[in-house]
């Protein structure tokens, strides 16, 4: 009966550590992401992918940059709450 629930905690450490690499790396992309946007030049363009599709429009710089931060945070947070 331990070795049952030493196999599970072994199982559920190892789905945890995947979950902490996996939130590690977005919010490193997420830091390049809002240093890239925070050194454009003011009059360049940014443009957004629609969600699930090859497509992009233009968006403004301003609420582009503060979404990504604002999803910094958020990914930050689960990260420290794990």
């Amino acid at each position: 009966m331990s070795s049952k629930n030493s196999k599970r905690e072994e199982e559920n450490a190892h789905e945890e550590l995947t979950i902490k690499e996996e939130l590690n790396n977005k919010i490193k992309e997420q830091k390049i992401l809002v240093d890239e946007l925070s050194n454009l030049k003011k009059n360049r363009r940014v443009y957004t992918q629609q969600p699930n599709s090859n497509i992009f429009f233009l968006a403004d710089k301003g609420e582009t940059l503060s979404s990504c931060k604002k999803e910094l945070d958020t990914t930050r947070k689960e990260y420290q709450d794990l």
